[in-house]
């Protein structure tokens, strides 16, 4: 294969979009597994399965989406819209990838092969019937990051707090409902058939309602997320709880992880300014890999719950 037709065939698998799989890793970041070789092992085999099922599912998604995106200004140019790729070989593109994603899954484990299984039916019944429904399409985008979720825990056998599982489900919601917004805003209803059946109010109402309960979840998971020996990781042991313990007694258990939550309140609020002011919530994969402030809220968020999770 020529390198102009492997580049082509890899902006129809988007991948710059598995980035959203990297949910997949919460099981074991937040479990304190994160450097524990085989547990990474397994869930990065997890990361790549769902990058093949992710790639089905967005190119069947182009393939019934072929006449709208020949209207949208940069969907047009997508390879299956343009031309690039025929309609036959994109869905060749989506038999063998269908195939091929779900043969290893069931290498890997029959509960994780059904919940694949179970992603790959969500993404095809979107594709074909759900995203032509009001708020519906929303929260199908939402049930597809809880399975991801889920397949992180069923790969690592390690579960995270159901609030921190609420945060996920609310954020990604909250993503969701500004890409419709900008969707409606910029290019009205033409570019998608449930465009026309949203009222900007309304999404508005959403976006503000899903952003409060993020915050909210988050913060409460904060509240009784306590690093401490015998609590939420009991097979941790804090390389200075000797010293904490003689010099600072209760320093372990504090509520040291809610000093995460102003980045995240920011983060949120950024990414709503950047809706608001500038429209560019229709790719959010190009918002948090190119806004500078953003990047800087998603590190330093990052490093501190590396620290407090590994470090202290």
């Amino acid at each position: 294969m020529k390198k102009g037709k492997i580049f082509v065939l890899l902006r129809a698998l988007r991948v710059s979009q598995w980035m959203k799989n990297l949910v997949i890793f919460t099981a074991i970041i937040f479990s304190g597994k994160l450097f524990d070789l085989p547990t990474f092992v397994s869930t990065f085999y997890a990361f790549l399965i769902f990058c093949l099922l992710s790639s089905t599912s967005y190119v069947l998604n182009d393939i019934i989406d072929y006449p709208y995106d020949r209207k949208h200004k940069i969907k047009k140019y997508r390879p299956i819209a343009s031309g690039e790729i025929s309609l036959p070989q994109a869905s060749f593109i989506v038999f063998i990838l269908t195939l091929v994603s779900l043969i290893l899954s069931l290498f890997f484990s029959i509960p994780f092969f059904l919940l694949s299984l179970l992603f790959i039916v969500l993404h095809f019944f979107y594709s074909l019937y759900l995203k032509k429904y009001p708020t519906i399409d929303i929260f199908t985008i939402s049930i597809s990051f809880m399975i991801r979720t889920f397949a992180g825990e069923i790969a690592s056998g390690y579960h995270i707090p159901i609030w921190l599982t609420l945060t996920i489900f609310f954020v990604s919601l909250f993503m969701a409902t500004i890409k419709r917004h900008a969707e409606l805003v910029t290019h009205g209803a033409e570019t998608r058939e449930s465009l026309g059946q949203y009222k900007e109010h309304y999404l508005d109402f959403l976006t503000q309602t899903f952003a409060a309960v993020t915050i909210l979840a988050y913060a409460t998971y904060t509240y009784y997320a306590t690093y401490t020996a015998g609590e939420i990781l009991p097979e941790i042991k804090t390389r200075f709880s000797p010293f904490f313990t003689n010099y600072f007694p209760g320093f372990e258990a504090r509520k040291w992880m809610m000093i995460t939550i102003p980045f995240v309140v920011y983060g949120i609020a950024r990414y709503a300014q950047l809706l608001y002011e500038k429209t560019e919530g229709e790719r959010p994969e190009k918002l948090i890999t190119t806004d500078i402030p953003l990047i800087v809220t998603i590190g330093l968020w990052g490093t501190i719950v590396i620290s407090l999770i590994y470090l202290l």
